[in-house]
């Protein structure tokens, strides 16, 4: 949905995904990259300078959920966590430099609640997405003499397919839509660029899911 709101907007999308997706349109450039290996991800980066030398917005919406006690946490299941949620955008960053463009790029992030507030059978998740907002104002303060934004959104619970294998118990209707993040995604990507968002928390209006 957001990179068909950039598409609308009229802007050149590069998606990058392990798997590829289903977007068909002129302006798409789909790139399989598993962001989790820094050399696929030097890779990945050759590919985009074929198509341009400058990034005005990189989205990192990468990353995993897997819901279980701590004790039921397998260390592989948390170690994938990691390397998707903070490894991979740390790549991501780390080899963009080249692309920025002074006093324009966005850095949007979507981050979570859980990166503001420890939740009960989702450590790996919690650890990974506090890690992440951790990793984005560091790059952040570095990176404030280039006049890169940096916006952070941490939504509560938006019922997405991710949560087709969870609890059948858990309230979907106390999650927000794709259609409700959009609508503050939309207000922040389309921001003046002398705005940034550095944590903007939203969920829907009955309270975090417990």
């Amino acid at each position: 949905e957001m990179a068909r709101y950039y598409l609308e907007a009229g802007f050149t999308v590069i998606g990058i995904s392990r798997r590829g997706t289903s977007i068909d349109h002129q302006n798409f450039i789909d790139i399989l990259c598993d962001i989790r290996d820094e050399a696929a991800v030097e890779e990945m980066y050759e590919l985009v300078a074929g198509h341009t030398d400058a990034l005005h917005a990189i989205v990192l919406n990468a990353g995993i959920f897997e819901m279980s006690p701590l004790i039921e946490t397998s260390h592989k299941e948390f170690s994938d966590h990691l390397s998707t949620n903070v490894t991979g955008p740390f790549h991501i960053l780390k080899h963009a430099s080249d692309f920025q463009v002074e006093d324009q790029t966005h850095i949007i992030t979507v981050s979570s609640l859980a990166a503001k507030k420890g939740m009960a059978n989702i450590s790996a998740y919690c650890a990974s997405k506090f890690a992440l907002n951790g990793l984005i104002e560091s790059v952040r303060e570095e990176w404030k003499h280039l006049g890169v934004r940096f916006s952070t959104l941490m939504p509560g619970a938006i019922y997405t397919p991710l949560w087709d294998d969870e609890d059948e118990e858990l309230p979907r209707d106390q999650m927000m839509s794709i259609e409700d993040f959009m609508h503050v995604f939309q207000m922040v990507a389309s921001s003046p660029s002398h705005l940034q968002f550095p944590e903007m928390t939203f969920l829907h209006k009955t309270g975090v899911i417990e």
